[in-house]
């Protein structure tokens, strides 16, 4: 993924966990808007999440946050 993407994770995830707390989990639909405006970016993102880390359809905000910045 490139770095745009990265940093609008973070920041999402930064988000959820200043309204809702350490816990917040969230999918990777989370990062993009209700419209499927960019199918190429999305299916990066969902490629990432569940094929290359087989990660649940939820998961903790923080440890999505720190798996990309340890990317």
């Amino acid at each position: 993924m490139n770095q745009e993407i990265k940093n609008h994770i973070i920041a999402i995830c930064n988000e959820k966990i200043n309204k809702k707390g350490q816990t917040v989990g969230l999918s990777f639909y989370a990062f993009f808007k209700n419209k499927n405006d960019n199918p190429e970016l999305l299916f990066e993102v969902a490629t990432w999440w569940i094929k290359i880390h087989k990660l649940d359809h939820f998961e903790k905000a923080v440890k999505i946050k720190n798996m990309i910045l340890n990317e």
